[in-house]
């Protein structure tokens, strides 16, 4: 669709009604990248938002008035990365017109600290809608992926009489069917783990809080969350920069897990990984999930020795280069290669594919890496 601007912008048709404002507000974002001034006379269309925060306010009303939420998302973030809106979210008003997505959390996370508190109550429902979009969607489906997994990982061999699980020992063993006794003999045994109510499994996610990470920093948060409300998984949340924090006391409440995140500043992976190993009990039955871009501020060989010796004590490890849905960042590729070369799989991973990714890891089976240009699936441990 084509719209005109003063001059119908040379399609000899000019717009009115609807049209006149829907494409007055994408001239107000998108106008000055075409040379003109507010208001001007040649004809061209020009950026009209300014910094007034009334202004704003009345041009993310039109937005959400006009275009779907998809679109509204996509405009509200330009907006704040072309016109430097950023600190007009500081005031409660603002926040209230603006459509919430994944980004618009990321960008007042990383106000976080210059937030006033007249605004931080109105931030917090904002971000809390979102999280909770986010577990709606993805909550359910990651319980039950996961709870399957965690039932196949603790079938034993040699299970007792009532703790076998007949079905998948029949289907495993219709081979040594016999037709002239109508039998089938049960060469081998598939039962289920005794506890069924303890933990089975633990799960640090790692997580780099730098300014790239944002997005992934949300999603990371919610799963955390939604982890931590499994009783078969004990579950630990470190996010880190050059410092190392410990979140997982605050994983009933993403929310608070997302405030207690500061974006931005150094990273140091070793630092954080050190503090991680020194957590693990079990480390056969433990998966480190590292989330990070993989740009090392820290001492690069100490953090590969460190994750060679984690696999080498049991730990199954995946990093993974982002949490989002929209692929990876800029990564450093020589440590995801370098990672790659000790059998731990770095790549970009979905919101959609990480409990598939999860369940793989907890049953030490190959993982579904979807990135065509890292190497494929390698076992998890």
């Amino acid at each position: 669709m084509v719209l005109g601007g003063e001059g119908a912008d040379g399609t000899g048709h000019a717009l009115s009604g609807t049209d006149a404002a829907m494409d007055s507000a994408l001239a107000a974002l998108y106008g000055a990248d075409r040379g003109g001034r507010d208001g001007g006379r040649d004809g061209r269309r020009t950026a009209g938002l300014g910094a007034s925060a009334p202004s704003v306010a009345r041009w993310l009303g039109d937005i959400r008035t006009y275009f779907p939420g998809s679109v509204v998302q996509v405009m509200q973030r330009d907006a704040i990365e072309r016109l430097g809106l950023a600190s007009l979210l500081l005031e409660p008003e603002m926040l209230e017109a603006v459509e919430p997505d994944v980004h618009l959390v990321s960008t007042l996370l990383s106000l976080n600290k210059a937030m006033p508190e007249t605004t931080r109550e109105t931030a917090r429902a904002v971000v809390r809608k979102v999280v909770q979009d986010i577990e709606k969607r993805l909550a359910t489906r990651t319980r039950a992926t996961l709870t399957g997994a965690l039932d196949r990982s603790a079938r034993v061999s040699r299970p007792r009489h009532r703790d076998i699980d007949w079905d998948r020992t029949i289907r495993a063993n219709l081979k040594n069917y016999l037709p002239e006794r109508r039998t089938v003999v049960p060469e081998r045994l598939i039962g289920y783990g005794r506890a069924a109510q303890s933990v089975k499994k633990e799960v640090v996610l790692c997580i780099d809080q730098s300014g790239s990470m944002a997005a992934s920093v949300v999603y990371a948060s919610v799963f955390g969350a939604v982890l931590a409300s499994m009783r078969s998984l004990a579950t630990r949340l470190v996010v880190f920069d050059t410092a190392v924090v410990d979140l997982t006391d605050q994983l009933d409440d993403p929310v608070d897990v997302l405030f207690g995140t500061q974006l931005g500043g150094g990273t140091d992976i070793n630092r954080a990984l050190a503090y991680c190993q020194s957590k693990i009990t079990r480390p056969a039955d433990t998966v480190v999930v590292l989330i990070s871009d993989l740009y090392e501020g820290g001492i690069r060989d100490e953090m590969l020795k460190r994750v060679a010796a984690m696999k080498a004590s049991g730990v199954g490890f995946v990093a993974l280069l982002a949490l989002s849905d929209e692929g990876a960042p800029a990564y450093d590729r020589e440590h995801a290669a370098a990672l790659a070369a000790l059998g731990a799989p770095a790549f970009a991973c979905t919101p959609d594919l990480f409990p598939e990714v999860m369940a793989a890891a907890i049953e030490r089976r190959p993982i579904p890496v979807p990135d065509p240009e890292l190497p494929g699936p390698v076992p998890a441990g």
